[in-house]
């Protein structure tokens, strides 16, 4: 069986600044956290795994397919909802997700099936028909999530999808999420810097200054580090304190 995802000698700089510096792992189905402070490395990762910038040395490989040698192949198994929103708020919600799997070759009755199934799994059929500008914040999220799995990817990449959601938002948005990895066998890798959002991934994989430190369950990374908690354990695995690292929450 294929990994979901595959690194091998990542390596990623901007001008004297390494970004991402021998970064090596493999996933597969399940979910998956990607702990790490803000600047660790994190957003540049997702920006290589979505093709929008390309490694300088290394492979990356998406269930199976080189992601530089075949990268429309490759993408056509990932769905991926960003940190910056990308709706367009003038459109209603179904012209927003209409154009977005036209893009992707869906026909207009697998876009209006698929659409109604996640939307109402989601709460927000009701909402199909209004602009994305009159959505709460969480909705919006949903709305991206919802296009995100239009193509039914096998890989979900989700890139501090959380940021600004109030707590009940940001704990439906996780569970939904953690569902979806059981129920498809989708491969999530979840990027964050809030500590209680990792703690029961399959895997927490720990990157700081651009250098994987280290990948296992959050009770084996406590293990390792003879700590109680995965805070803990983050801080004694990058060096840092708390005081040194205010971008790290647990909530």
């Amino acid at each position: 069986m294929n990994n979901s995802v595959s690194l091998k000698g990542v390596h990623k700089s901007y001008g004297k600044v390494k970004a991402l510096d021998d970064v090596s792992f493999e996933l597969q189905h399940g979910f998956y956290a990607l702990l790490g402070s803000n600047g660790a490395g994190k957003s540049t990762l997702f920006q290589l795994l979505t093709g929008l910038f390309v490694p300088d040395s290394g492979s990356i490989e998406i269930t199976g397919v080189d992601l530089n040698q075949q990268l429309t192949k490759a993408l056509a198994n990932i769905g991926v909802v960003f940190q910056q929103s990308a709706l367009d708020l003038g459109l209603t919600v179904q012209a927003n997700l209409t154009f977005h799997g036209r893009l992707h070759g869906l026909s207009t009755p697998q876009i209006k099936e698929r659409s109604a199934t996640e939307l109402e799994r989601l709460g927000i059929l009701d909402s199909a028909n209004k602009a994305c500008k009159t959505l709460s914040g969480g909705n919006r999220r949903k709305v991206e999530l919802v296009r995100a799995l239009l193509t039914e990817p096998k890989v979900l990449l989700m890139d501090e999808a959380t940021v600004g959601l109030d707590p009940a938002s940001r704990d439906l948005l996780l569970r939904y999420v953690y569902d979806l990895c059981n129920e498809r066998k989708i491969c999530a890798l979840w990027a964050t810097h809030l500590i209680d959002e990792a703690e029961d991934a399959k895997q927490v994989l720990v990157l700081n200054k651009g250098k994987l430190l280290a990948q296992g369950t959050a009770q084996e990374l406590q293990k390792a580090t003879k700590t109680d908690n995965l805070l803990d354990a983050f801080l004694q695995l990058s060096g840092q304190k708390l005081a040194e690292a205010p971008s790290l929450q647990k909530i």
